[in-house]
């Protein structure tokens, strides 16, 4: 009889430490559901104290509730005359279902050159980026060019209601002394006309999370009955999902869009918005959503049994407004309502634009062009949110700045709470590079 030979794992590559705290925190099951239910950060936050006691730094876990854990620590400055930088990500990640993935989504797979699993992009990976970055300034016996407060908070993909918003309430003297933040989503590169270019997130769209609430007459499955809570829902529904919202260009989206026709070398005043937005190419699913509001329905929920007619039905719906037409867009949604359906505001936040020009978008720009002097660096306005929009309540001004050098073809953005989240080993290796730089210089 034949002897059957053991097959020969792919060898794996020698990680980066910056692979090896991203994949640890992935194994962490951070799940977060909203309204209240959520695995809880705690263990991954424990994970990061350990992490930043053994750089000597003295970090402090706050929990909002139990299990919701929130991590802090500052790190002396060499230049005590310039205010503190927040750098900050956070810790928990959106659900992910197995039986649609390729991976195992919380088991931090190395596969084809990259680190797979809920979290690889957002955000674990720049919450591994911080450490690394952190610990190599450390470790060389330097101090970053000013004050960093080093924050990995609980709850962001809800809000932040146990996290950052909870602890500028409760805690606002741990951010005392800074005027600015550094977090998640931008930074990562983009191709537009055959160039490489970075996309350094400026600002964000308000959120206003919204819950409408349909009641009618609760009956037999086959009476006739028009006064049907979920028809009434979904009418209002389809006319909410289906509304074409008017491109509203702000200052962030209009450079945006002036830099990419410069890259193209087309009139910016010849080419429409959106023909621009889609030459950046799958970041276009990002870009193009900044250009206007969006409101999807992403919830529906009714009923109990095929033959009961419901006397009531939910449905959540997702609005991103520009900064500043909130109430504006509140005030259509109920024009699109209907009767007999209400409006229940779950969650709301601001939208943002910090400055699109200074000393902090100089460092940025000199730190990727030492590692990548070629590219261009562009702002953008995020058409999500991340938790600068609970620092701004303290003044503290938000950029997006996750630093990843990103090869053609890679679909970056359908990463974030998509199926099969991936990033690239080399690109985490790149931004912690690029990130030491930054905080050197900065």
């Amino acid at each position: 009889m034949a002897e059957t030979l053991p097959t020969n794992p792919e060898p794996q590559p020698e990680l980066d430490e910056t692979a090896l705290i991203a994949r640890d925190l992935i194994r962490f099951d951070t799940t977060n559901h909203g309204e209240g239910r959520s695995n809880g950060e705690r263990e991954a936050a424990e994970y990061v104290e350990a992490r930043l006691r053994a750089m000597g730094l003295e970090p402090v876990v706050h929990e909002s509730a139990p299990r919701r854990a929130n991590v802090v620590a500052r790190v002396p400055g060499a230049n005590p005359d310039k205010p503190a930088l927040v750098l900050h990500g956070h810790l928990d990640v959106v659900p992910a279902d197995p039986r649609n993935w390729s991976v195992d989504p919380f088991a931090g797979e190395i596969r084809d050159g990259m680190l797979w699993g809920r979290g690889a992009v957002d955000m674990k990976d720049m919450d591994a980026m911080i450490l690394t970055a952190v610990g190599d300034i450390l470790a060389e016996g330097r101090l970053p060019e000013r004050e960093l407060i080093l924050g990995f908070f609980a709850d962001e993909e809800a809000g932040g209601l146990y996290g950052a918003s909870w602890l500028v309430d409760e805690h606002p003297e741990l951010f005392a002394g800074a005027t600015e933040a550094i977090s998640e989503v931008g930074g990562y590169s983009i191709t537009v006309g055959g160039k490489r270019a970075y996309l350094l997130q400026t600002g964000e769209k308000s959120l206003v999370w919204v819950r409408l609430v349909a009641h009618g007459t609760a009956a037999h499955g086959s009476r006739l009955v028009r006064d049907n809570a979920v028809t009434k829902l979904a009418e209002a529904i389809a006319r909410i999902g289906r509304r074409e919202w008017p491109i509203r260009l702000t200052g962030t989206t209009r450079e945006l869009l002036a830099a990419i026709a410069g890259a193209l070398g087309v009139d910016p005043e010849q080419a429409s918005p959106d023909e621009l937005a889609l030459a950046t190419g799958s970041a276009s699913g990002f870009i193009t959503a900044t250009l206007r509001t969006t409101s999807n329905p992403t919830l529906l929920q009714a009923g109990y049994k095929h033959n009961v007619i419901p006397d009531r039905a939910e449905a959540l719906i997702d609005i991103r407004t520009l900064p500043g037409e909130e109430d504006a867009v509140l005030a259509e949604i109920g024009e699109l309502l209907g009767p007999d359906v209400e409006l229940e505001i779950v969650h709301r936040d601001v939208g943002l634009e910090a400055p699109t020009h200074g000393p902090l978008v100089d460092a940025v720009t000199h730190a990727l062009h030492a590692h990548d002097p070629e590219a261009a660096v562009f702002p953008y306005l995020l058409s999500g949110g991340t938790d600068n929009k609970a620092l701004s309540r303290l003044g503290v001004s938000g950029y997006g700045f996750a630093p990843l050098r990103l090869p053609d073809g890679l679909d970056f953005p359908a990463m974030f709470h998509g199926v099969d989240e991936r990033v690239p080993l080399d690109a985490l290796v790149f931004g912690r590079r690029v990130l030491r730089d930054l905080l050197l210089a900065y």
